[in-house]
C-alpha cells in the first residue's frame, strides 16, 4: 500500500517546507503589491487595483447567481420522494408509467440497465459514525434522533459513537448510556473509546474516527459484511441529517459509475441554533451555508467537508483518514485522489446536514470560538505542500493536466481567502496614501467605491437565501428578532475582514514559520434554554 500519510514534522524538509511556506509568501506579496506599485508607478498601481476589484466583484456576482441556482436545486431535491426513487432504482424500472420523475432518474435507469450493477440499494448498510469529545447530552442526543427520524429503514443502519479517552469518564458514560438507550432502534449500535497518546497521532477528529473505523472493520469481518456494502457517514456531535439524507445517499451511491472510487458530500447548512447565536456568528454561519450551496454546483471544485460519506472499501484502501492533520475532512479528498491515481470524484448530495452556528456561553467567547473555527478551516492551506509533494515528487499515474489544474485551484483558493477582503476594502486607498498629490490616485477611491457598490446586488441574494432557509422562530424570541436577521448583514464587512482574512493569514503565517496546529481545537457547543422565564446559555 502506498504511504498516504502526511510526513512527520521532523521529516518536513527541503521542497516540502518551501511549499508549506508558499501560501503565506504569495498572500503577503499580493498585499504588498499595491504599495510597491504605488511607489514605482502610481498609474500601474491604479490599473492593478481596478482590475483586481473588477475580477473580485465579477466573481461575487457569479457566486450570488450560483447560490440562487443552488438554493432552487436544493429545494427541488428536498421535494422528491426519495424512498420511491430508491425503490425504482432497486427494481430497475418506474412501475407507474404516468408518474412524473426527474429526467436524470430515467437516464440513470437506462444507463444501469445496460451494465452489471455493482451494488443494489437493498444491499447497502449505512454506518453513521458520530465523533464526540466533551459535548453534552443536549447536543448529542438530537443528532441521534435526527438519524432515527430519517425516512429510511433503521434496521439497515449501524450507529457508532466514538469518544475521546482524553475526555474522561463523563463522556464515556454518556456514549454508553445513549447506545444502550437507542441500540434496539438500529441494525446495531456500538461505542468505541479512542485511546489518548497514540504515537505519531495529532490530537484531533481524524485519529478518533480512524480508530472507530478500524474497530468497525473487525466487526465487519466477524459478521461477514462485504466492505462495499458498508457506507460510512461521519458526523460531528451537532450534525443533524435531513430526513431524506440516507435515501438520497443510497440512490447516488448505487447509481454512480464506481462507488469505490468516490465519496459523497451533503450540503452543510448552519442553522440548528441560528436564532440563538449572536449577530456576527449568524452572518458567518449564513455565509458558510452559502459557500456550500454554491460549491455543490462546482463539480470540479467539490471536496470533502465536515460530514461526508465514503464506503468502507474505499476507506480501507486509503488506510482511513489522516491522523496528522486538523483538517482531516478536506484532506481526505487528496488522500483518496492519490490513492486511486486521480480516478476519484466527489458526488454532491443535494440534501442538507444541519449544523450549529458557533455559540458559546458568552458573547466574547463566541467571537473567539468563531475565529478558532475559521483558523482550523483555513489551515487547509497545509494541503498545498502535501499535494505538490505527492503529485510532483512521488511516482504516480495521475494525468498531469488534472493535477496541475487542481493544484492551481487549491493555491489560488487559499490565497484569495486571505487577501481578497483586505484588497477589496483597502487597496483603493493605498495609492493616494503614497501619492497624495496624484490625480489618478485620488480618483481611485471613488472608482473603487462605485465598483464595490455593485456588490450590494449580490448581498440581496444572500439576505434572501438567509431568510428562506431560516427555521421557525422559537417562541422565546419576540418578532423584532426577525428584523435583526436582516439588520445583521451590516456586520458582513467586519466578519469577512476579521474572520476570513485574519484567520487565513494566521494559518498561513503558522505554516510559514513552522508553528503547526498540533491539536484539533474543538468548537465548544452551547445550548440555549428557558429556565424560570430567563434565557440561559450553557454547555
Amino acid at each position: 500500500m502506498t504511504d498516504l500519510e502526511i510526513p512527520l514534522v521532523k521529516n518536513r524538509k527541503g521542497h516540502y517546507r518551501f511549499f508549506e511556506m508558499l501560501p503565506a509568501l504569495l498572500s503577503y506579496s499580493m498585499l504588498a503589491l499595491p504599495v510597491i506599485l504605488s511607489i514605482i508607478n502610481v498609474t500601474a498601481a491604479a490599473i492593478f487595483v481596478i482590475i483586481y476589484l473588477l475580477v473580485y466583484i465579477t466573481r461575487g456576482i457569479a457566486t450570488s447567481i450560483r447560490v440562487l441556482d443552488g438554493y432552487r436545486n436544493l429545494r427541488a431535491q428536498l421535494k422528491l420522494n426519495w424512498t420511491q426513487l430508491v425503490a425504482e432504482l432497486q427494481a430497475g424500472e418506474v412501475a407507474d408509467a404516468q408518474a412524473k420523475r426527474p429526467k436524470w432518474h430515467y437516464n440513470n435507469l437506462m444507463r444501469l440497465s445496460k451494465k452489471q450493477r455493482i451494488i443494489l440499494p437493498d444491499e447497502v448498510l449505512h454506518v453513521v459514525i458520530i465523533a464526540v469529545y466533551k459535548e453534552s447530552r443536549e447536543v448529542l442526543e438530537p443528532t441521534i434522533r435526527a438519524v432515527l427520524n430519517s425516512e429510511y429503514d433503521m434496521k439497515k443502519v449501524i450507529l457508532v459513537i466514538t469518544h475521546e479517552g482524553r475526555a474522561g469518564d463523563i463522556s464515556e458514560k454518556l456514549a454508553h448510556e445513549l447506545i444502550d438507550e437507542y441500540k434496539d432502534n438500529f441494525y446495531d449500535a456500538m461505542a468505541f473509546k479512542h485511546p489518548a497518546n497514540i504515537p505519531n497521532e495529532l490530537i484531533g477528529k481524524g485519529g478518533n474516527i480512524t480508530y472507530a473505523a478500524r474497530q468497525f472493520e473487525k466487526y465487519m469481518v466477524a459478521h461477514n459484511i462485504a466492505p462495499l456494502r458498508a457506507l460510512v457517514t461521519t458526523l460531528d456531535a451537532d450534525n443533524r441529517p435531513d430526513k431524506n439524507y440516507l435515501n438520497a445517499l443510497t440512490y447516488i451511491y448505487c447509481s454512480c459509475e464506481d462507488p469505490m472510487r468516490a465519496s459523497f458530500q451533503p450540503t452543510a447548512i448552519y442553522n440548528n441554533n441560528i436564532w440563538d447565536a449572536p449577530a456576527p456568528a449568524r452572518v458567518m454561519a449564513a455565509g458558510n451555508s452559502f459557500f456550500h450551496i454554491t460549491n455543490s454546483l462546482r463539480f470540479h471544485n467539490l471536496r470533502n467537508f465536515s460530514a461526508h460519506a465514503q464506503s468502507m472499501e474505499s476507506l480501507m484502501r486509503t488506510n482511513y483518514w489522516s491522523v496528522r492533520t486538523v483538517v482531516e475532512d478536506g484532506h481526505q479528498f487528496w488522500r483518496s485522489y492519490f490513492c486511486f491515481d486521480g480516478d476519484y470524484r466527489v458526488y454532491p448530495v443535494y440534501v442538507p446536514i444541519y449544523q450549529d452556528a458557533v455559540l458559546n456561553e458568552s458573547y466574547v467567547k463566541t467571537l473567539k470560538a468563531q475565529f478558532i473555527q475559521l483558523r482550523r478551516w483555513t489551515y487547509g492551506a497545509s494541503d498545498i505542500a502535501y499535494v505538490i509533494h505527492m503529485g510532483f515528487f512521488r511516482k504516480n499515474n495521475i494525468p498531469k493536466h488534472s493535477l496541475v489544474a487542481k493544484t492551481f485551484r487549491l493555491i489560488e483558493g487559499h490565497v484569495t481567502w486571505a487577501v481578497a477582503p483586505i484588497l477589496s476594502l483597502c487597496a483603493g486607498f493605498l495609492p493616494a496614501f503614497v501619492h497624495p498629490q496624484s490625480f489618478a490616485a485620488n480618483e481611485l477611491p471613488l472608482i473603487a467605491s462605485r465598483v464595490q457598490s455593485v456588490a450590494i446586488v449580490g448581498g440581496f441574494a444572500m439576505v434572501f437565501i438567509c431568510l428562506k432557509t431560516l427555521p421557525p422562530r422559537p417562541a422565546r424570541y419576540k418578532r423584532h428578532r426577525s428584523v435583526l436577521m436582516v439588520v445583521q448583514w451590516g456586520y458582513l464587512p467586519f466578519t469577512t475582514f476579521v474572520y476570513n482574512s485574519f484567520a487565513a493569514l494566521n494559518s498561513q503565517t503558522r505554516l510559514l514559520f513552522g508553528r503547526y496546529l498540533d491539536k484539533f481545537d474543538v468548537t465548544e457547543k452551547a445550548v440555549v434554554s428557558i429556565q424560570n422565564g430567563q434565557r440561559v446559555t450553557k454547555k
